[in-house]
């Protein structure tokens, strides 16, 4: 839903401080002069304090998040927040605004880190924090499932849903900026853009018998369990463009930098142990956490 400025790493003020994380985030932890672990100071340190960080997250987006039938938030990206949680050594509670509030940066201190498979791009770096992706997923163009058409090109001049403030629209409208990961791939010629709060609301239009719009952009992963679930949906042509997931952190609050290091050096563990492959394959059937070539070639 969805930057990369020539690597998708974390900022080199974090990358100094990597090994200032706390014990139960980091057991290998730089020293203090007379040989004992750093202690966690800033974000991290109050986060610690307090025993709990506060999630932001989409309700409505499976598989990687939503609203299981008994109330309870489920999916992939709520089992990676909680495994974070878990190393940190604290609770996490969840929560759920639009995202086009946790893109635009300025939490207000709502919530701590999103954990939303929010994309990084270089106009968000801006405004925000970012880790090292945790997985990568394709962009889907579908059609709906009572028209026959068959490859991007049937899109000419149609109308394409997505979600607003996603990377899909940026896209779309030129405007995408990966660094030197950016694609080059255009939208169907002549086609237009109409957008819906969120991707899924697209799939869910049409389920209810929406026919105003002929295309929809989202992940691919969003698109499987749309026709999963019996949408009228039906995916066409190759993947638009790959794009890497981050944890994300508000930029405005100023000494955050010691818990982006702490949850990046988290997510370098799981990526490392085959824990983010073991979830991938749980929520999607297929392991979206290697780099594709065009991001693995930028670093």
């Amino acid at each position: 839903m969805g930057t990369n400025r020539g690597s998708i790493a974390i900022s080199a003020a974090a990358l100094l401080i990597l090994s200032l994380a706390a014990p139960a985030a980091a057991q290998d932890a730089s020293p203090a002069p007379d040989g004992s672990p750093a202690a966690p100071d800033g974000q991290l340190a109050r986060t610690l304090e307090a025993g709990v960080i506060r999630m932001s997250t989409d309700p409505a987006y499976p598989p990687q998040s939503f609203l299981d039938t008994d109330g309870t938030l489920k999916g992939f990206d709520i089992d990676v927040g909680t495994e974070i949680a878990k190393r940190l050594g604290v609770d996490i509670t969840f929560e759920t605004p639009d995202f086009s509030l946790v893109s635009a940066g300025n939490w207000s201190d709502r919530w701590d880190f999103s954990v939303g498979s929010v994309t990084i791009t270089t106009p968000r770096e801006e405004v925000l924090d970012f880790t090292q992706p945790y997985y990568y997923t394709p962009a889907q163009m579908a059609v709906r499932a009572d028209l026959s058409y068959a490859s991007l090109d049937d899109l000419a001049g149609k109308k394409v849903c997505m979600g607003e403030g996603t990377t899909y629209l940026d896209w779309f409208n030129g405007d995408l900026d990966f660094g030197s990961a950016t694609p080059h791939t255009v939208p169907p010629e002549g086609s237009v853009a109409t957008t819906l709060p969120t991707d899924r609301n697209c799939a869910e239009s049409w389920a209810a018998g929406r026919q105003d719009f002929e295309g929809w952009l989202s992940s691919s992963t969003t698109v499987q369990q749309a026709i999963d679930e019996g949408m009228p949906v039906v995916a066409i042509g190759d993947h638009v463009f790959h794009e890497p997931l981050a944890a994300a952190f508000d930029k405005n609050v100023q000494d955050n930098d010691s818990l982006v290091a702490a949850v990046d050096k988290i997510i370098g563990d799981m990526h490392a142990d085959g824990t983010l492959a073991e979830l991938s394959l749980k929520w999607f059937g297929q392991d979206l956490t290697t780099p594709p070539e065009e991001f693995a070639s930028a670093n």
